[in-house]
């Protein structure tokens, strides 16, 4: 699957000079790709810091236009780093950074989540653990500023986001709470002057943290938007964004209500497999009732998704797949907070730190079922998100640093994995009614957010014809459509609603690939090769589904 190795080109040069100043500018990516000079640093966050970032973008923009195109991964280049470079310069014409609050991935997540990546081995890893410990309060002011900015000029976001967040910062800022216990952490790998750092560090972080939260309840959420929705100019600016594709989104939605209705189906017969005559409902609460199908604590969950993992990848890597050694090792983890979510990271560029998945289990949640998750390790493993971003990473031959780890959508990395659940149905992995069972119940959700998420928005009149969609609404529509503890469903929700464009593009992503590969074998009749198929899109790494369509057409 890897390529010959190319000599760099002037695009290459633009490419990698931006990855430079993204880390320079946002350390926390100089940790994902494993550069730790930058480790004591966090990002400005204040509204100075935003225009410098935005100068950058675009310089690299006039760069990239003026730039010679040498071949065809030049082509690739210049076409998907131009459309995000792009896709910036629209989100600061519309002001989204003053509103840049939600329960998943903003700033107020982003400066807390980077200590999750941070090296912690040796004391010197905990030295810049300290320092960059003592640079959240700076942080958290700069963000607050560019808030408080965002009330002046009337962009804010949702009231239900400030008041969420305000309840996470809470939770950080608790003597109990993440700073505290994982500076708790060093133990004996730091010496007794940087555990003093470290103490003070966290110190002062929880304190920023409850400062943040005392801005959120104090100033910002009496002057929050009480509508859930963004509207559809920002929305269609986001699903860009998510997808690196333009969609019709009116179309979309009626197909996310006829896909809903197709996965319904789909589980109504799987269900009278487990237990003839049997509802769905039934069918669950027969599964939920096998204590071989239940999984009791997080160290069972963490075992549990570990050798299911290990399984796939030493499988599909002996007749699927050609996996290389540096990706054939993932971590499962479970997270060291409880907000909900289960989530992939990517591997170092030195795969010094290797792919992991997480997975953050709201407080209270104790008992999980494997029927439910299988699909889920594949989701986020082999053949999913693992198997997509390590093969990028490891394909330096030919990709330089952007492409390798920068690039690529939501739409891009959540399609493919759609897609390679749907692929492990088709290579026998799901032969158990119940595994198949519980991918159905995960793709019904996937289809259930792109009406929830389109709908909210855009206020679409509702499925069921009783007027304009509402947060509240969301929340019985979603409970009605999946699976899942009150808890789960109360963040995921919450998730839709402030992150606008983002969960559709799992589903939505998954019925581009699935349209590109059905494009393909239509074009190449008898000769086409479905593991050829594989080879070749994920040879090109990350890259919008518009790039990826052009790429595979040429």
């Amino acid at each position: 699957m890897v390529t010959a190795v190319r000599t760099p080109t002037a695009v290459d040069r633009i490419a990698e000079e931006w990855v430079d100043t993204i880390v320079d500018l946002n350390p926390t990516v100089g940790t994902y790709l494993g550069r730790t000079d930058q480790d004591h640093r966090l990002p400005d966050f204040s509204p100075e810091g935003h225009e410098s970032r935005i100068e950058a973008v675009r310089t690299a923009r006039a760069a990239l236009e003026s730039a010679s195109v040498a071949d065809d991964v030049d082509r690739i280049t210049v076409a998907d780093l131009g459309a995000e470079l792009g896709l910036d310069l629209e989100a600061d014409a519309a002001a989204l950074h003053l509103r840049d609050l939600n329960v998943i991935a903003s700033p107020a997540q982003e400066i807390r989540e980077v200590f999750d990546l941070m090296p912690r081995a040796a004391e010197a890893d905990w030295a810049r653990i300290a320092s960059r410990l003592s640079a959240v309060p700076g942080a958290i002011d700069g963000y607050v500023e560019t808030l408080r900015l965002g009330i002046e000029r009337g962009v804010v976001p949702a009231v239900r986001q400030v008041r969420e967040v305000a309840v996470q910062a809470r939770r950080h800022a608790r003597a109990d709470g993440f700073f505290s216990t994982f500076a708790g952490g060093a133990g004996d790998a730091a010496g007794e002057s940087v555990r003093r750092d470290l103490e003070a560090g966290a110190a002062a972080a929880a304190s920023a943290y409850d400062r943040l939260a005392e801005f959120l309840e104090g100033e910002l959420a009496p002057k929050a938007g009480m509508d859930d929705a963004v509207g559809r100019e920002i929305y269609a600016l986001r699903s860009r964004h998510f997808l690196g594709a333009v969609v019709d989104l009116d179309e979309t939605y009626e197909w996310g209500i006829e896909e809903l209705a197709r996965m319904v189906a789909e589980q109504e017969a799987v269900a009278k497999e487990i237990l003839p005559g049997a509802s769905v409902e039934e069918a669950v609460a027969h599964l939920e009732a096998d204590p071989a199908r239940k999984l009791v604590g997080t160290a069972a969950l963490q075992r549990w998704m570990q050798e299911t993992s290990d399984r796939a990848v030493a499988e599909l890597g002996a007749t699927q797949f050609d996996i290389p050694e540096e990706i054939r090792t993932l971590e499962c983890l479970i997270a060291p907070t409880q907000e909900g979510g289960i989530y992939y990271t990517g591997p170092s560029d030195d795969f010094t730190r290797p792919g992991r998945m997480w997975w953050s289990v709201p407080e209270g949640v104790t008992e999980f079922d494997t029927w439910r998750e299988k699909t889920t390790v594949y989701h986020e493993g082999v053949p999913g998100h693992h198997l997509q971003i390590g093969q990028a990473v490891v394909n330096r031959g030919a990709l330089n640093t952007w492409r390798r780890q920068l690039a690529g959508t939501s739409g891009h990395a959540e399609g493919w994995a759609l897609y390679a659940e749907r692929l492990m149905q088709d290579l026998g992995y799901l032969d158990d009614p119940a595994d198949r069972l519980g991918m159905l119940d995960g793709q019904r959700m996937r289809a259930a957010r792109v009406v929830l998420d389109i709908g909210v928005h855009l206020g679409k009149q509702r499925p069921d014809g009783a007027g304009p969609w509402t947060g509240e609404y969301a929340f019985d529509f979603m409970g009605r459509n999946v699976n899942m503890p009150p808890e789960f469903v109360r963040f995921e929700v919450h998730r839709y609603l402030g992150w606008p464009g983002q969960a559709p593009s799992y589903k939505v992503g998954q019925r581009i690939w699935e349209g590109l590969r059905d494009d393909v074998r239509r074009r190449e009749g008898a000769a086409f090769d479905v593991r050829a198929f594989h080879r070749r899109a994920l040879s090109l790494g990350g890259v919008g589904l518009d790039t990826l369509r052009g790429a595979l057409a040429a």
